[in-house]
C-alpha cells in the first residue's frame, strides 16, 4: 500500500540519505535536540520509512536490526500540522513489517505517554522505563576502584570485547551498531589485570555531548565510568539515558545532571535476554537502546 487510506494525498516510501536534512528541520520542530550528524548516524546503521505530502517530508520513523531476531524503533515524528490522521500508524506498520519479515523479531521501542496507547495497540507491552539526564554544572566525586582495577582509554584491539560486553549487557546483537559508533566516540575502559570488566563511551550529540552506552557489572564501577567522563568535561552540556531500575537517578541529581524527562521501555515478541552479571547503566540513546 503506497498511499495512507485516511488522507488520500500522502504518500509512504523507503527513508533515503537525501532525506536526512529534511528530517532534521522535522525533529526540530518539535525542540528535539538532534543535529544532522546525529541523525545521519542513526540512518546509516538503520533504515526505515518517510510520509510525504505534495513532495514534503511530514512524518518519520526509522528501525534497527540486531542480528537475525531482534531490532528497535525509534525517531517517530509526525509534523504537528499532520498529527491525527493515521500517519504514526501507518510509519509505524511499515517498519513492523519490515522488521518481521521473513518471521518476527523481538522488538523494542521508548515510548512517550502520548505515543503508548498507539504501541499497545500495535502488541507492545511496557517492560521499564528510562529516565533522561542532562545538566553542564557538575563536580563528580572521585571514586576508588578496587586493588588491579583501573581506567584506560579503549584501543583498536578493543572493539570485538567491546561488543561482546555491550551485547551481553542489553541482550542485543551490537556487532553491527557499535563499530559505527565508534567511529565517533572516545572511549574509557574498566580493566582489571588485562581483563575488560566494562566500559563507557563519550560522544557529540544535540546541544553538547551524551555518555552512553555504559555498561559494568555494578553500580559503583558504573559510577566510576561516568564521573571520569563528568571530571573531563565539567561546564559543558552533557546527557545520558540510564535505565531506571538501576538507581542511578538521585545519584546522577546530585552531580547536577538533572532529570528531565521519563520515557516508558515497550517490547513486542518478547524482551531482551540480558547477562544477569552484566548491566547496561546507560544506553547509546533512546532509539538504539
Amino acid at each position: 500500500m503506497s498511499q495512507s487510506s485516511v488522507n488520500p494525498m500522502l504518500s509512504y516510501r523507503p527513508f533515503v540519505s537525501d532525506d536526512i536534512a529534511a528530517a532534521q528541520q522535522l525533529s526540530s520542530t518539535l525542540n528535539w535536540p538532534h543535529r544532522i550528524d546525529d541523525w545521519r548516524f542513526v540512518v546509516s546503521v538503520g533504515g526505515g520509512f518517510v510520509a510525504e505530502d505534495a513532495g514534503a517530508i511530514v512524518g518519520t520513523a526509522l528501525r534497527w536490526k540486531y542480528g537475525s531476531d531482534a531490532g528497535s524503533l525509534g525517531m517517530v515524528i509526525v509534523s504537528p500540522e499532520y498529527q491525527g490522521q493515521g500517519i504514526g500508524r501507518a510509519l509505524m506498520t511499515r517498519l513492523l513489517d519490515s522488521l518481521d519479515t521473513p518471521k518476527p523479531r523481538m522488538t523494542l521501542l521508548t515510548a512517550t505517554a502520548a505515543g503508548q496507547p498507539l504501541y499497545e495497540k500495535l502488541g507492545f507491552k511496557a517492560i521499564g522505563t528510562i529516565a533522561q539526564h542532562q545538566g553542564a554544572a557538575f563536580q563528580p566525586p572521585l571514586l576508588s576502584l578496587a586493588s588491579g582495577e583501573r581506567l584506560r582509554p579503549i584501543g583498536l584491539n578493543d572493539e570485538a570485547t567491546l561488543v561482546a560486553l555491550a551485547s551481553r549487557a542489553s541482550g542485543l546483537d551490537r556487532s553491527t551498531v557499535l563499530p559505527a559508533l565508534l567511529e565517533l566516540a572516545d572511549g574509557i575502559a574498566l580493566d582489571c589485570n588485562g581483563e575488560m570488566l566494562g566500559f563507557a563511551l563519550f560522544r557529540r550529540f544535540g546541544r553538547g555531548y551524551a555518555i552512553g552506552p555504559v555498561v559494568a557489572p555494578d553500580t559503583h564501577r558504573a559510577q566510576a565510568l561516568i564521573s571520569y567522563w563528568l571530571a573531563q568535561h565539567a561546564g559543558m552540556f552533557v546527557r545520558i539515558d540510564v535505565p531506571t531500575h538501576h538507581g542511578l537517578t538521585p545519584w546522577l541529581q546530585e552531580l547536577g545532571l538533572l532529570h528531565v524527562d521519563t520515557g516508558v521501555t515497550m517490547a513486542r515478541h518478547g524482551e531482551p535476554q540480558r547477562d544477569p552479571i552484566l548491566h547496561q547503566f546507560g544506553l547509546i540513546n533512546q532509539a538504539l537502546c
